[in-house]
């Protein structure tokens, strides 16, 4: 397995085998299987991650892993000083909500601008 120097591919907090990894060639994070995923795109020249999907089968689902990816994709856009677009709904309909502390990292400009 290659590893890769972000720390984004360290393991992440919480209980069991929620290690996720970051597959910069195909700009997303996974389990180390490869079965429960969270799909991107960079946008803006490197400054703004788009979350569009993120996926996590019925058999590994309730073990938290849907948060650990949100949260290993915002830790990696945090220390890359970029902003993110919530457009998977798990993200912007759960996740965000309940971990209102990673508000700081959305990308506002659009919202601005159309006031």
């Amino acid at each position: 397995m290659a590893t890769s120097p972000s720390p984004s591919s360290t393991a992440v907090g919480g209980g069991g085998n929620a290690k996720i990894v970051w597959n910069e060639s195909q700009n997303r994070f996974e389990t180390e299987d490869k079965k429960a995923f969270l799909e991107y795109e960079v946008r803006n020249g490197g400054k703004v991650m788009d979350i569009l999907h993120t996926f996590v089968p019925s058999s590994k689902r309730g073990q938290g892993l849907a948060s650990h990816l949100c949260i290993s994709a915002l830790n990696h856009a945090k220390a890359h000083s970029m902003s993110v677009i919530p457009t998977c709904s798990y993200v912007s309909d759960t996740f965000l909500p309940r971990n209102p502390s990673w508000n700081s990292l959305v990308y506002a400009e659009d919202l601005k601008s159309s006031i």
